[in-house]
């Protein structure tokens, strides 16, 4: 019966014969009608790699791992066996508010609706080692939640039971210090930190690469490091202890390339550091965490994560650890690079994508961005919606049902075998120039992430890259959310007065984990603390850079909102159509959106029979700029009468040709054509020369 169904199922077969890979180029080449094959059907990638218009079985013999099942070998299909079937990822919301009762107030009806991690940003005054009364006021409550002492620890974590639920402090290069601060909370409260999860991870480099700097050496960092790794080792406590953070690679502009190569040279730098405090291998690689960002890049982030694991994986064996330890732990972040403040519900879309390539990757942990994170504090709505989005993956599109849904697709499989391969070679590459530390402390690690940063740029200026809202596709009746104003000097008066009446000064600190808590259970602070360890000057550095995308575009409509508050209106821009709807409708669609991007205010009032109605219509209505649009066959008959009778009545108006008819240019630029807009227009060129020429500073 058997081989009675199977020859069925082949003579089935035989009726649909495949289509060879040669029967399939020719059919494309036909229809690309000339065109480069390689050019129009292949994309290049920032990462280095060229992706094919279709992948096919033969992807199998280029897999490495194909045998390989969740939990097993290069864990590049999942640490665990069960996937997400037994224990989904941690919704883990970073809540940023100022006070620790704020954090406490926004913390406890998260937890009561679908959050089951904690993640304590420490704010720029805390991760210096600062307090209060001695940072500077704009850093208290700046980027995170001012926690300087065991009564603002108390304040953050009342009624939360924190052997219950995990807990993520991010605190960078003051990590141990704030460590010791939740145990010295846990000792009071009668908690068995030894039951504690979750991760308090020291990270100096990634510290350095975000803020440019932090306190002390670095020599001093890592003793601080191996104190605490000790102290979770001592104590059986489940924390991690070191945070590799990549976010500022991605948020720097850098491709996956690189944000994989960065990862691997810290966690092997540091590894090495730590041996020399006596600690093995498999004492540091399980207490290591990734904090990665997830991007806009779909197929790229899943392959990303995927291939993190293959690497890390292949990088703990060579330090000799066991199958345990080169289990990747992954916290997955969606990143602020690709992110707006014009059109900013868009980000709900963009992180919704970025949360599903973390789960559809493997992520263990995961923060989903509020979509007003870069204009303001988030509020109540916005965290709601955020933990909503990572809810609704889990309950509603059940992510979670089957393990490694992205394993055995022949182009997520390609593409992380490719992407590791040459992330790997990338981190060879640094290897063989220094450590991490010497290449980012001299430049190096910048002028690699700027390279790909530039282009990027270059892509969104010429509208290569879309941002939604940005670039392309702008809201002109959209209004702008308001950053709320936030009294950092009130703040600082108050935090001040309020660490001066709990702060004991008067103790001697040994620079040891036991230390440093009893020094919190007797009243220390983190200032206290600082000092008591006597930390060298700072460590600085350039860091990289963290603007946005966007940021460039959002000048644009900056500066001209910036106009309109003053002279009561935008720069207008008169769109200077002649002949039939057919011969301009496109162009006038495309200069319309075109403009839009730079917040101008587009005058449109059809089409005009003649060149003189159309100069007269665009001078009577008194617009800065005139595009005039249309097809090149009518440019040479309109466009010599248009430029004249504009520049004759307003000798100040900027003319703006449709199009790039190129054996012109020369001609109608003589004529008075100052600029051209076409699909392979520096859109922000143009925009921001039109400003300038219309006034707008």
């Amino acid at each position: 019966m058997e081989q009675e169904q199977k020859q069925r199922v082949k003579g089935l077969l035989s009726e649909f014969p495949g289509t060879s890979d040669a029967a399939w180029l020719a059919a494309a080449e036909k229809l690309l009608k000339g065109k480069p094959f390689d050019k129009v059907l292949r994309t290049s990638t920032y990462e280095g790699l060229i992706l094919d218009p279709q992948y096919r079985k033969d992807v199998w013999d280029k897999v490495s791992y194909l045998e390989e099942l969740p939990g097993e070998g290069s864990n590049v299909r999942g640490t665990k066996a069960e996937g997400y079937q037994v224990e989904s990822w941690k919704v883990s919301q970073e809540i940023r508010c100022t006070l620790a009762a704020d954090f406490n107030a926004a913390l406890l009806p998260s937890l009561q609706r679908g959050q089951d991690a904690i993640n304590l940003v420490i704010d720029a005054a805390g991760i210096a080692g600062n307090d209060p009364d001695e940072a500077k006021a704009a850093d208290i409550g700046r980027g995170g939640t001012s926690i300087s002492c065991l009564a603002d620890m108390e304040t953050a974590f009342a009624g939360v039971q924190l052997d219950c639920v995990d807990i993520n402090i991010q605190a960078y290069n003051t990590s141990l210090e704030y460590a010791m601060l939740l145990a010295a909370y846990c000792e009071k409260q009668g908690i068995d930190v030894s039951k504690l999860q979750g991760c308090v991870g020291a990270d100096p480099l990634g510290q350095l690469a975000e803020t440019g700097s932090i306190t002390g050496t670095l020599g001093e960092a890592y003793g601080k490091m191996a104190g605490l790794t000790l102290w979770a080792k001592e104590t059986q406590a489940q924390l991690k202890t070191i945070d590799i953070h990549t976010l500022a690679y991605h948020n720097a502009g850098g491709s996956a390339v690189e944000e994989l190569a960065f990862a691997l040279a810290t966690g092997v730098e540091y590894i090495r550091r730590l041996s020399e405090f006596g600690l093995e291998i498999d004492d540091i690689a399980p207490r290591i965490q990734f904090s990665m960002a997830l991007g806009g890049n779909l197929f790229m982030e899943i392959a990303k994560l995927r291939a993190a694991r293959i690497l890390w994986h292949k990088v703990i064996k060579e330090f000799g650890g066991s199958d345990e330890s080169a289990k990747m732990y992954i916290h997955g972040r969606t990143g602020k690079y690709n992110k707006t403040k014009y059109d900013p519900y868009v980000n709900m879309l963009r992180t919704t994508t970025e949360g599903f390539a973390g789960m559809i990757g493997g992520v263990d942990s995961l923060h989903i961005g509020s979509f007003d994170e870069v204009i303001r504090e988030p509020d109540e709505f916005s965290r709601r919606i955020a933990r909503n989005q990572q809810i609704i993956l889990n309950e509603e599109s059940h992510l979670g049902y089957v393990i490694d849904p992205a394993g055995g697709s022949w182009y997520i499989e390609e593409l992380t075998q490719e992407l590791a391969e040459r992330a790997w070679s990338s981190f060879q590459m640094l290897e063989s120039e220094g450590t991490f530390s010497d290449l980012l402390l001299s430049g190096k690690v910048q002028e690699i992430i700027e390279k790909v940063a530039a282009l990027r740029q270059d892509n969104l200026a010429k509208r290569k890259d879309v941002l939604v809202g940005i670039n392309m596709y702008a809201n002109m009746l959209e209004t702008p959310l308001e950053a709320k104003a936030i009294d950092y000097p009130g703040i600082s008066c108050r935090r001040s007065n309020e660490i001066r009446s709990n702060r004991n000064s008067d103790l001697e600190i040994e620079p040891c984990a036991h230390s440093i808590k009893a020094a919190f259970l007797q009243g220390a602070s983190i200032g206290v603390i600082t000092k008591g360890l006597g930390l060298s000057e700072n460590t600085e550095m350039q860091q990289l850079s963290q603007e946005r995308l966007a940021e460039p575009f959002e000048k644009l409509r900056e500066n001209m909102a910036a106009h309109i508050a003053k002279t009561g209106r935008a720069v207008r821009v008169f769109l200077a159509n002649s002949g039939s709807l057919s011969q301009y409708k496109a162009r006038a669609d495309f200069s319309r959106g075109f403009m839009e991007v730079g917040g101008f205010e587009i005058i449109d009032q059809g089409g005009f029979d003649n060149s003189a109605a159309a100069a007269e219509a665009a001078i009577a209505s008194k617009a800065e700029i005139v595009v005039i649009c249309s097809t090149d066959d009518r440019y040479p008959e309109i466009v010599p009468a248009i430029c004249s009778l504009i520049k004759a009545a307003a000798p100040g108006t900027m003319l703006i040709l449709a199009g790039f008819p190129k054996d012109m240019i020369i001609t109608y630029t003589a004529m008075g054509i100052n600029e051209f807009i076409h699909l392979r227009a520096n859109a922000w060129e143009v925009l921001s020369k039109a400003q300038k020429m219309a006034g707008v500073k």
